[in-house]
C-alpha cells in the first residue's frame, strides 16, 4: 500500500509518503505560505520516490481543528488529489497528529495538545499512547484553558502554541514543548493502520473540522 499524508492546519506545511517499507517527507514552517509550498512538495516527494500519483492508494490529511485557512487548504488538496486518481481518503486530528509527535519526539505518553485558538480560548485534547498510537482519552473541545479539566490522574506532557496561556492551566504538567507544530509524518502514521482496515472514505467526505461554529457571534460589533 502506498499512503500519501498531508499536513496544513497550523503555521506549518508538511507532506509524507510511505509504502511501509520506506518513509520520506517534507516540512517547513512557514506561516501563511502553505498554499504556495503543498503541492510543489507531493511533486517533489512523488519525483523522489519515481512514483506516479496515480499509484498512490490512500491519501491522508490532518483535518483540523486549526487555523480556518489551512484546515480548508488540506481538506480541498486532498480532495482534488484524491478525485483526480479516484481513490479514498482519511481525515486526522490535528491535534491528534500533534500529540503523537511528542510521542515520537519526546518519548511522552500522556499529552495535552494545545492549539492558540484565539478570542482567548485553546482547541484542546486529551491523549494516551497505546501500541505507538495517540488515542483520544477525550472528546476534543474549544475552551478558555483555565477551564480544561480532565478525569484521570496524573501529570500531562503538554505540546503546541496554546501554552502561550500556560500561566493559566491549571492541570499538573511533566513536561512542554511550546515548539511543537503538527507534522505529516504523524499524520501517516496514524492513517496506517486504519487504512489497511478499509476505513478510508469518498473524497467528497474529505470536510474540515473547525471545533467552533459560532465565530461571527464573537467577533467585534456583534
Amino acid at each position: 500500500m502506498r499512503l500519501l499524508a498531508l499536513e496544513t492546519a497550523t503555521e506549518a506545511c508538511s507532506v509524507a509518503l510511505s509504502d511501509g517499507r520506506e518513509l520520506s517527507w517534507r516540512y517547513q514552517h512557514a506561516p501563511r505560505r502553505q498554499t504556495e509550498l503543498l503541492l510543489p512538495m507531493v511533486d517533489e516527494l512523488l519525483a523522489a520516490a519515481q512514483w506516479p500519483l496515480s499509484s498512490i492508494d490512500v491519501f491522508a490529511y490532518s483535518a483540523g481543528p486549526g487555523a480556518f485557512s489551512g484546515v480548508r487548504l488540506g481538506a480541498a488538496a486532498v480532495q482534488g488529489l484524491a478525485f483526480a486518481c479516484q481513490r479514498p481518503v482519511l481525515a486526522v486530528s490535528s491535534l491528534q497528529a500533534l500529540a503523537q509527535g511528542a510521542w515520537r519526539r519526546h518519548g511522552a505518553e500522556r499529552i495535552l495538545a494545545l492549539f492558540d485558538a484565539r478570542m482567548q480560548e485553546v482547541y484542546a485534547g486529551f491523549y494516551r499512547v497505546s501500541d505507538g498510537l495517540a488515542q483520544a482519552l477525550l472528546p476534543e473541545r474549544v475552551a478558555a484553558i483555565a477551564t480544561l479539566t480532565d478525569d484521570a490522574s496524573g501529570p500531562w506532557f503538554a505540546v503546541g502554541n496554546g501554552l502561550a496561556a500556560r500561566q493559566q492551566l491549571h492541570l499538573p504538567l511533566c513536561g512542554e514543548d511550546a515548539e511543537l507544530w503538527p507534522h505529516a509524518e504523524d499524520v501517516l502514521h496514524l492513517a496506517w493502520p486504519r487504512a489497511l482496515a478499509g476505513q478510508a472514505q469518498d473524497p467528497a467526505l474529505a470536510l474540515p473540522v473547525y471545533l467552533r461554529d459560532d465565530v461571527w457571534q464573537k467577533l467585534p460589533g456583534r
